[in-house]
């Protein structure tokens, strides 16, 4: 008896979702109605109103024309009836020249007759009817101003409604990833030359493939673009891929969108590890300012305990959804962070492969300021360059200005002006790391060494701050200038 209520009372729960799927299915149906109603009103709407607008511009069209017909009446009329005047008056004063010619030639008195007959030759000689033009100054041929609608009128017989445009095919081969900038490049399944606009929408992720239905971040829109490409510049690559869909709008409607495609964003993103900086250092994001009181007034065991950090931990970032393996403690708690005059913190991801760039923009007024790479052996004493496990340039505005190249306590003097922003180049299996003005891209310095450990961006400053910049594609500059062999030339000569 128990198990066919139980069974009963799923059955009524079986129904009473489905009724209350079905109501929601009645009420969907009664507002689509609804919508259908209001949205065929609009769409009549706008036809009358466009179709008025025709009539509108028809009837402005007719008017022009009138009016064309009627000047031209106006000034032929003119013409002709100023020319009519000029004959009539002609014609009379030659009638009266000819009857006076003829009285005198039936005059009897001969010796009246040699000045009548003069009188009248020179009346001839000076009379309107010889000097008037017996040709029509203008036609009366009124045909240019005739008008064929033959073929606007075939064109309004073809009007129809809009169609729908098609959905753009996104061209993988010809898009592009670099320079943080992306180039998308489609193209129309057919030609339709009523497409008015394009719409682009983006949005980065962490996974592969199609575009997931759940997914935190969302869709960017970039609208109105007229042509069949577009490059999305100045980016930062802080998730390891990128969506892209396109549409395709003529006045009226827009289509759908195109297959979504994904794009591998391939960058270096790391964060800093306040948990590796010296107690002087406040380090806020990518941000860093050299604090004189930090160390006195801040009790760090107590904030590690209560679970409070400068930084939040980039595992937990959103804008990660899988943390990377190579990201992780630097096995330094608060004892071994940096102290004494190693005013130094550690990116937290490691370098062990491949080709890494990152900038960094640093206040001209810092009294000293470091970056480069380190192992994460480096001691907590132990400062940039002075070890074997760390190499790195150094700007001194302390006592003397110096721009050194420093490794295991050798030092090279740069013969270059010190830019206010460093790009670093980080090439793990060929054991370069580059040094270069991140503006124009001049190389400053190389180091050559076989790397042994997985290593970490590292940076130091004294009275000062220090802004990092990661997400960044090796540029393509850079890149050129390894491939030309920059790494042997004279600026950049390794210290060993």
């Amino acid at each position: 008896m128990e198990d066919q209520r139980e069974a009963l009372r799923k059955i009524i729960t079986t129904l009473a979702v489905k009724n209350e799927e079905i109501q929601s299915f009645i009420y969907s149906l009664k507002q689509m109605l609804l919508n259908v109603e209001a949205n065929s009103a609009k769409v009549q709407e706008d036809l009358e109103a466009e179709f008025q607008s025709l009539l509108s511009v028809l009837e402005e069209l007719k008017e022009g024309m009138l009016m064309k017909i009627k000047q031209d009446r106006a000034s032929r009329t003119y013409e002709l009836q100023n020319q009519l005047a000029a004959c009539m008056r002609a014609l009379e004063s030659s009638e009266e020249l000819l009857e006076t010619a003829n009285q005198t030639l039936q005059a009897t008195d001969s010796d009246d007759f040699p000045q009548a007959a003069k009188q009248i030759k020179d009346g001839v000689t000076m009379a309107p009817a010889f000097r008037l033009s017996l040709k029509a100054k203008v036609s009366d041929n009124m045909s240019h101003l005739m008008v064929d609608f033959a073929q606007e009128r075939q064109m309004l017989q073809a009007l129809k409604f809009l169609p729908v445009p098609s959905a753009p095919v996104i061209d993988l081969a010809e898009s592009l990833v670099a320079d943080n900038c992306v180039t998308l490049v489609w193209r129309m399944p057919d030609e339709d030359s009523k497409i008015d606009h394009y719409v682009l929408e983006y949005r980065r992720t962490n996974f592969e493939g199609p575009p997931r239905l759940k997914e935190d971040q969302p869709w960017m829109v970039i609208e109105g673009i007229r042509h069949t490409e577009y490059t999305l510049t100045g980016l930062k690559f802080d998730m390891k891929y990128m969506n892209f869909r396109v549409k395709a709008c003529n006045k009226a409607v827009a289509g759908e969108f195109s297959e979504p495609v994904t794009l591998e964003t391939p960058a270096f993103m790391f964060r800093l590890d306040a948990s590796t900086s010296h107690q002087n250092l406040r380090v806020e994001d990518l941000a860093v300012e050299w604090d004189a009181m930090g160390g006195k007034v801040q009790d760090i065991k107590a904030r590690e305990k209560e679970g409070k950090g400068r930084t939040a931990s980039p595992v937990h970032s959103p804008a990660r959804g899988v943390p990377s393996p190579k990201r992780m403690s630097s096995g330094r708690g608060g004892r071994d962070r940096f102290t004494a005059e190693s005013y130094t913190v550690l990116g937290d991801t490691l370098i062990d492969g491949g080709e890494q760039y990152w900038e960094v923009r640093y206040e001209p007024d810092s009294k000293a300021f470091g970056l480069g790479v380190a192992y994460r052996s480096l001691g907590r004493f132990e400062q940039l360059g002075k070890t074997p496990a760390s190499w790195c340039l150094h700007v001194n505005n302390w006592l003397q200005v110096s721009f050194t190249a420093k490794h295991a306590n050798k030092v090279k003097v740069l013969d270059a002006p010190v830019p206010d922003c460093l790009g670093v180049h980080c090439d793990f299996h060929q054991g370069l790391l580059s040094f270069y003005n991140a503006r124009t891209k001049q190389l400053l310095h190389t180091f050559k060494a076989k790397f042994t450990q997985p290593l970490l961006p590292a940076f130091t400053v004294w009275c000062g701050s220090f802004q990092v910049t990661t997400g960044l594609q090796v540029p393509s500059s850079v890149r050129c200038l390894q491939k030309r062999g920059s790494a042997t030339s004279s600026s950049n000569t390794s210290l060993t």
